[in-house]
């Protein structure tokens, strides 16, 4: 069944969507962000006049539209996990500058019947006024190119030369994730320091993950963007079934506030190493954060990061609530 999507250009930087859920876009893993990167690249291509699908560098080598930070904020209505088959949504998307090889594509998908202004989304009510039924979606992406052939080490930042930008929209400096991005590159995590009223619970585990050729790696060669919340979400579970929690309220959990930096890439044979830090809530033992750090087992390098803020579903086994 083909997911149901009709758009139209609102005005230079924006698209509007009319969505009907299917099953290609919703399950208990990384299907919604797939599908949301998909919207990023058709928002990218429609603003910035460009065929983002075979961009070429000045060398004539394939440029790749990659992703360096992935946020997801959950609303009551429409949260990551919580989609469904049939499912109505108005999904607004806008791009904006954040440099000349880098551009941030903010998205907002809203149940149908609110009935939401069909005009240009405001990062403002992204980050102070959202709409609590609604989800936000921000993604950073930057150009790259591989610097030797057949190997995922190395890629370098490289913009092809008909990349059209200067006329986006400017990127209001206090909701630029630059910063925060280089804090946890630096710091290999997000919660470093602890967020306010969270506090470790529980030591730190690690989980081994070798890289599936199967289900990781996109048409090119790299691995697939939308795979590293899946890989992190396996690490999640794992930790999950460990504390006698249940597969089924696993798959209930509600996605309050979910950040990934990615900061390298994989060849085939790969295997990770997945640190993970569970943090709760002081006031609401309810509410968990994930704090995990993928590296290369071989070499240690970083390749990504993510903190996932849960509400645990009210049936959780309280003896794991510890």
């Amino acid at each position: 069944m083909a997911m149901k999507v009709s758009s139209r250009m609102i005005d230079h930087s924006s698209l509007s969507r009319q969505v009907v859920v299917s099953p290609g876009m919703c399950s208990g893993g990384s299907l919604i962000f797939g599908t949301i990167g998909d919207w990023t690249w058709e928002t990218v291509a429609a603003a910035c006049r460009a065929n983002v699908y075979a961009a070429r560098t000045a060398l004539g080598q394939p440029a790749y539209l990659s992703f360096y930070y992935y946020r997801v904020r959950g609303g009551e209505v429409v949260h990551p996990h919580g989609l469904t088959f049939g499912d109505e949504l108005h999904v607004s998307s806008r791009v904006f500058h954040l440099g000349t090889q880098s551009v941030l594509t903010l998205h907002r998908l809203a149940p149908a019947a609110l009935d939401l202004a069909d005009a240009p989304l405001n990062p403002a009510e992204a980050h102070e006024l959202p709409h609590p039924d609604c989800m936000y979606v921000e993604t950073f992406n930057r150009w790259i190119s591989r610097t030797r052939p057949g190997s995922n080490h190395g890629l370098a930042e490289i913009a092809p030369p008909d990349f059209a930008f200067a006329d986006l929209p400017r990127l209001p400096n206090q909701y630029s994730p630059r910063a925060l991005v280089g804090r946890a590159r630096q710091a290999g995590g997000f919660c470093d320091p602890i967020p306010q009223d969270f506090a470790v619970t529980g030591p730190e585990c690690t989980f081994e993950y070798a890289l599936d050729v199967v289900r990781d790696m996109n048409g090119v060669g790299l691995v697939y963007f939308a795979s590293y919340f899946s890989i992190f979400d396996t690490a999640l579970l794992r930790l999950w079934r460990s504390l006698g929690r249940s597969d089924e309220h696993f798959l209930r959990r509600r996605v309050i506030d979910q950040k990934v930096g990615y900061f390298g890439n994989a060849d085939p044979g790969a295997l990770f190493m997945i640190t993970v830090r569970r943090l709760r809530s002081a006031t609401r033992p309810e509410i968990e954060i994930a704090d995990m750090a993928m590296r290369d087992a071989a070499t240690g390098q970083l390749l990504a990061v993510t903190a996932i803020e849960i509400a645990l579903d009210p049936q959780t086994d309280v003896r794991s609530l510890r």
